[in-house]
């Protein structure tokens, strides 16, 4: 495999979406010569007018690419872009790297780096850590993992889409599973923001003394400062996520330490509320107003569903 040149290196994305078009502008910056696909083609306009080429099948997104990169919304779409008939499997050349950026299942990643692998092509597991503003400003922070040459030749795409780069090793999986630690923490944390909040509410302190009296001193970090802030001035049309997308992030941690027969007490607490969560509004951007909300009362309060 060549040494990959930020000018040359030719590439194809799938998944235009909230995380995906922003990624994608930053890599038609850093790549000369960007193929897009979407099952949704209007979403693509904005990158067509940037200069990106838009593929009408998957098929045609994978000719003559040397990188594939996809962040799809769960394990079913993954599987379907990547097995499917026509898809990445059955499209990309040998030697060609699919690049898996969402958050998925250990299991899933694994095997999907077995098909590859029997069909000459490589898996990198390159899962990125923000929100759509950070995937827009490319100061994302992206968790990689793969065979060593792939992830060197792939390294100018993760500079252009992240301020910072974690190597997991050599086994695609390990970057998934440290990117599920880290959805874990993150679900966690909101969970006990929601509940202190609700505490706070309850003897009639205003929310936004809590979140002060909290960035001030020990939680002074950008989970507490952003979604502590969201819930003190209970701005909940601003998530950025779904709450199936948060139980689907949970159900994966469960099933990852399942895999690991490990016991991981604190994500049953997490999951529960939000199995009976309330779908999400027409905006998808919807939080479950529970969490938060002192007994009894009916503020407006909400908990924030974890962004991937």
């Amino acid at each position: 495999m060549a040494q990959a040149d930020r000018t040359m290196i030719k590439v194809g994305f799938i998944g235009i979406g909230r995380m995906g078009s922003g990624i994608a502008g930053n890599v038609l910056r850093a790549a000369d010569d960007l193929v897009v696909y979407n099952r949704t083609r209007e979403k693509t306009a904005e990158l067509a007018a940037a200069g990106a080429h838009v593929a009408p099948t998957l098929a045609a997104a994978c000719e003559e690419r040397d990188v594939v990169m996809t962040i799809l919304a769960d394990d079913a779409a993954l599987n379907e872009v990547t097995l499917g008939s026509g898809g990445l499997r059955d499209s990309l050349p040998p030697g060609s790297i699919h690049v898996v950026m969402g958050t998925h299942g250990v299991g899933t990643v694994r095997a999907l780096a077995d098909a590859h692998r029997e069909a000459g092509q490589v898996l990198v597991a390159a899962h990125v850590l923000g929100r759509p503003d950070v995937a827009a400003a490319g100061t994302l922070g992206v968790i990689t993992a793969g065979p060593p040459e792939a992830v060197e030749f792939c390294q100018p795409l993760f500079e252009a889409i992240g301020r910072r780069t974690f190597d997991a090793g050599t086994a695609p999986e390990a970057a998934t599973a440290l990117k599920l630690a880290n959805n874990f923490l993150l679900g966690c944390a909101i969970e006990v923001m929601g509940e202190a909040f609700s505490l706070a509410r309850s003897y009639e302190v205003p929310g936004e003394v809590l979140y002060e009296m909290m960035v001030d001193g020990l939680f002074s970090a950008p989970a507490y400062k952003v979604y502590g802030r969201i819930m003190a001035d209970e701005a909940y049309d601003s998530v950025g996520f779904t709450a199936d997308l948060g139980l689907k992030d949970a159900n994966l941690i469960l099933a990852a330490a399942d895999l690991a027969r490990l016991p991981l007490p604190s994500a049953s607490v997490w999951r529960d509320p939000q199995v009976t969560a309330r779908p999400c509004d027409a905006n998808a951007l919807v939080l479950d107003a529970r969490l938060s909300r002192p007994a009894g009362r009916s503020t407006a309060v909400g908990r924030e569903r974890l962004r991937s």
